[in-house]
């Protein structure tokens, strides 16, 4: 049977497009790459001390680690110090050991896990061997002590480079869960490094009015806690955010509790014109509310007035719209890829959302949404698991390895994986799913190029 010609042309030239697309993909990031080391070169080129520029190297996950490396170098050129800014994503031997001094901003996930971000300098830095005997360095661990391995990526990085011959030029400064006073014992650092004495303390960033518009209940009976879906409007000028990227809401001082923060990610898009929420309501052992949780969705009244900022959180955004992308969460991590799904179109490449929550009959977030976007064709697939139901049984990381063959050929097609929700069981469960769906080589490729991104916490 003679092969019909026209068909043929169609068929060459949807690989021709394909192609074009992959190489417009690897074109845009290239160009991101390549735009943050103009702008750390520039930042080194303005500091105009002695001897080469000072590396300012980051691990971070949520953005916070980046934040701050951006802060250091800044306090460092504000003193008369050049700096170059580099994530972990781009550090190698060649650049450590041609430093003279480094300062390095690490974070830790989960029990002493690197950031995503670091799994290339892992896995092949790390791994080799180096001479850093001409290296001094200082290293700010980021970590969370209700975690039994505190700082353990910091930590593993410290003794990597001492072991390597780099000498420290101060103690390492450990920070737990953003304390200030750690992180103003790092600029005292800088300001030795400087010289300088009359640098201004680091504050938290001012946060801007928001008011409560709206906060309705949307799982009433569920077995897994009452989850409430909240919206913000900006009291003044909206400002400009992304998917994937988060809220930092700061708490009040009230009954003698200590005022703070607490972040959550963005499920709604600048377009919407306000900020929104999936929030549960958390319950300490003897039922009383959690602190923040309880605030939002119980002690805060309707139309009051709270402090939010945006935060970017560059390593979960999207990538460029005609990229398909598989999305896996579980319970209120459907807020943050909510917002990814708002923000592809019909016409891209398309999304597949993987869901667990406990019972279909309430935990069905967002289903309107969800099945609109599916009869639009944003939405390629929706799998959804409910742990509760009779008959079902399952979690997300079940439907992970029950749709293993459909993974390989998304992922053969260049799709990037999102996972957003609860950092213990959840995430641990996809990831061991991922490995043996497309394998251990294929997912640590795909964490070093950034083509498998999570946001749990």
């Amino acid at each position: 049977m003679t092969a019909d010609p026209q068909r043929w042309l169609w068929a060459v030239g949807a690989v021709v497009l394909w192609l074009v697309l992959i190489a417009v993909t690897v074109w845009r990031e290239r160009r991101a790459a390549a735009l943050a080391r103009a702008r750390s070169d520039a930042m080194a080129s303005a500091g105009s001390g002695q001897g080469q520029p000072i590396l300012v190297a980051f691990a971070s996950q949520t953005g916070f680690a980046e934040e701050l490396a951006w802060m250091t170098a800044r306090a460092l050129g504000d003193g008369g110090v050049g700096a170059r800014v580099r994530s972990f994503a781009d550090l190698d031997i060649e650049t450590l050991e041609t430093a003279d001094r480094a300062l390095l901003i690490v974070s830790t996930t989960g029990e002493g896990d690197p950031p995503d971000a670091a799994a290339r300098f892992v896995r092949t830095t790390m791994t080799a061997g180096a001479d850093l005997a001409s290296l001094r360095f200082g290293l700010l661990a980021l970590g969370d002590r209700s975690y039994d391995q505190f700082c353990g990526f910091g930590h593993a990085v410290d003794g990597w480079l001492r072991r390597a011959g780099a000498d420290p030029l101060f103690d390492m400064v450990e920070v737990d869960d953003g304390e200030a006073s750690a992180i103003r014992h790092w600029q005292h650092q800088l300001n030795q490094i400087t010289g300088s004495v009359t640098a201004p303390d680091w504050t938290p960033p001012a946060y801007d009015p928001w008011r409560l518009v709206e906060r309705t209940l949307v799982n009433r009976g569920s077995p897994g806690g009452e989850a409430y879906h909240l919206a913000f409007e900006a009291v003044g000028e909206t400002p400009v955010w992304s998917a994937g990227d988060i809220a930092e809401i700061g708490l009040p001082e009230r009954d003698g509790a200590t005022p703070g923060s607490r972040e959550y990610s963005i499920a709604s898009l600048p377009s919407d014109g306000r900020v929104e929420f999936l929030i549960r309501l958390m319950r300490h052992t003897d039922g009383t509310p959690g602190l923040a949780s309880g605030w939002l969705t119980q002690g805060l009244a309707l139309g009051g007035e709270i402090g939010m900022r945006l935060r970017p959180n560059r390593s979960f955004h999207s990538p460029a719209d005609e990229t398909p992308m598989i999305l896996i969460g579980n319970g209120t991590g459907i807020a943050g890829l909510r917002a990814h799904l708002k923000a592809r179109t019909a016409t891209g490449g398309g999304a597949w959302l993987l869901f667990g929550e406990r019972a279909r009959a309430h935990d069905a977030f967002f289903d309107v949404e969800l099945q609109a976007w599916l009869a639009s064709g944003v939405l390629r697939r929706l799998d959804r698991a409910f742990s509760r139901d009779p008959g079902d049984g399952r979690y997300v990381q079940d439907l992970v390895a029950a749709a293993a063959d459909e993974l390989r050929e998304w992922v053969g097609r260049g799709a990037t994986i999102y996972v957003c929700g609860s950092l213990e069981g959840m995430s641990q469960g996809v990831h061991a799913a991922l490995e043996k769906a497309l394998g251990l080589d294929v997912v640590l490729t795909m964490l070093e190029d950034g083509r498998y991104r999570r946001d749990v916490y």
